[in-house]
């Protein structure tokens, strides 16, 4: 079959691999689509980074690159391994993409998306969602019912967005700030006002950026250029918003974050760093502000599904492109790239005929 390969920095080859293979309570997946994820741009541009490199092979996999990308995805159940029930050939299902050990003291404590030996489908072997099958526990799959495929490709990037605010402890009624209106804040801010926020203000420069913003639920939306996000943001909520996301991994958005919430406020960072940031901990002291990582998702693929089934986040609006799997690179990742500012998520059909 056909998949894409991460051979090394700006290397991305369409390969022919081995058909995957079913074994006992696994499941098969033929993928419809598949999105592009900025962790897979930073793999595609300064990788090997969560990719495992050339002699060091993934723990729990045992595999090094060349591997298949992709762990944005959702298809149609095309084989099911002995032992499966409650899944059968033709269900739409979403794949939560994880390999985990099952017996480090995270995964003991239920915690398996911070497993101590924690690997990606997509990023860390030789199963991944830009690849016309894939096979995974079938722990990992989660039905879409009626839900259309291309909404279930966004199921996972929604779902880091819902995780992160059910880690603020937000609570129905209170009010949250959104730094970066990339794609992760946009779904970040989809998923508070699914949860009840009062008021979501997003910080956002670009133009292109907070014009997606209200759609995806903004209440108030502040360019930090023109003005100053903190004081504004105090003055609207009457002296601090309960929550603030960091989701642009920038050490002035970090600080602007902590100055932006009350006393006792939490910040999330969403973000992945690519450098170790300069934080003023003072700050967070004096104001007894809780800091907290938000790391992709944990037990939170069913309640995800269900907001879209239920009408409470819409997720097509954040469909900017659909490519076929031979333009990944020059339709997916450069467009991804050099127009990041225009698009939210590029699906890509690895199927022979895009449809």
């Amino acid at each position: 079959m056909r998949a894409a390969r991460f051979h090394g920095p700006g290397d991305i080859r369409i390969d022919e691999v081995p058909d995957p293979v079913v074994g006992p309570g696994q499941v098969e997946v033929s993928v419809d689509w598949c999105g592009i994820c900025g962790t897979d741009l930073h793999e595609f541009l300064e990788g090997p980074i969560f990719i495992p490199a050339k002699g060091e092979p993934h723990p729990l996999t045992g595999v090094e690159m060349p591997v298949v990308l992709g762990h944005e995805f959702a298809g149609v159940v095309s084989a099911v391994g002995s032992g499966v029930s409650g899944v059968s050939e033709g269900d739409r299902v979403a794949v939560e993409p994880y390999w985990v050990c099952g017996e480090c003291v995270a995964c003991k404590a239920g915690r398996y998306n911070i497993c101590r030996s924690l690997g990606f489908v997509g990023l860390a072997g030789d199963q991944g969602g830009f690849a016309e099958r894939c096979v995974v526990d079938q722990r990992w799959v989660h039905p879409l019912g009626d839900l259309p495929t291309d909404l279930g490709a966004l199921v996972e990037p929604l779902a880091v967005g819902y995780h992160a605010v059910r880690l603020s402890g937000l609570r129905e009624g209170g009010t949250a700030v959104v730094y970066g209106a990339g794609p992760i804040g946009l779904v970040t801010t989809a998923a508070l006002k699914a949860a009840g926020a009062s008021q979501v203000v997003v910080v956002e420069p670009a133009a292109a950026r907070k014009a997606k913003a209200t759609p995806a639920g903004a209440d108030v939306i502040i360019d930090p250029i023109a003005d100053d996000a903190p004081a504004a943001i105090l003055d609207l909520t009457g002296g601090g918003a309960d929550v603030a996301f960091e989701c642009a991994g920038i050490d002035a958005v970090l600080a602007s974050a902590i100055g932006s919430v009350r006393p006792g406020g939490t910040v999330v960072n969403v973000a992945i760093w690519g450098h170790v940031p300069q934080v003023a901990v003072n700050d967070l002291v004096m104001s007894e502000v809780n800091l907290i990582g938000s790391l992709a998702y944990c037990g939170d693929h069913p309640d995800t599904i269900a907001l879209l089934r239920d009408g409470k986040v819409d997720a097509a609006q954040f469909i900017t492109g659909r490519i076929a799997l031979e333009d990944i690179v020059s339709g997916g990742f450069r467009e991804l790239i050099d127009n990041k500012e225009e698009n939210v998520k590029i699906l890509v059909s690895p199927k022979e005929v895009l449809g």
